[in-house]
C-alpha cells in the first residue's frame, strides 16, 4: 500500500499531474521508464501506442522474419546443389 502511494505521489510530482491536476497512465509509464527505482515496472507499465502502430510493427517483424527464413532456404538449396555437383563430378 505504501509502495503504491509512493509510486503515485512520485509520478504525480514528476509528471504532468500538477498541470492537469490529475495522475494519468502516461505519468506512471514515464516514471517506470525514467526512474531507476521503478524500472522493474517498465514491462508492467509500458508506454501506450496506437493500435495502428502496433499492427505496423507486427507486419514489419513478420516481413523481416520471412526474409530471414528465405535466406536460410536459399542457403540450404545452394548446399544441396553443391552436393549434387560433387556427386556428378566423381
Amino acid at each position: 500500500e505504501l509502495f503504491v502511494q509512493y509510486l503515485a505521489t512520485y509520478s504525480y510530482k514528476h509528471g504532468r499531474g500538477k498541470e492537469k491536476n490529475a495522475l494519468t497512465y502516461s505519468d506512471l509509464s514515464h516514471t517506470a521508464e525514467e526512474c531507476e527505482t521503478f524500472q522493474f515496472l517498465a514491462d508492467i507499465l509500458p508506454k501506450k501506442i496506437l493500435a495502428s502502430k502496433y499492427l505496423k510493427m507486427l507486419e514489419k517483424e513478420k516481413r523481416d522474419g520471412e526474409v530471414g527464413e528465405d535466406d536460410e532456404e536459399d542457403e540450404e538449396e545452394e548446399d544441396e546443389d553443391q552436393t549434387v555437383d560433387e556427386d556428378v563430378g566423381s
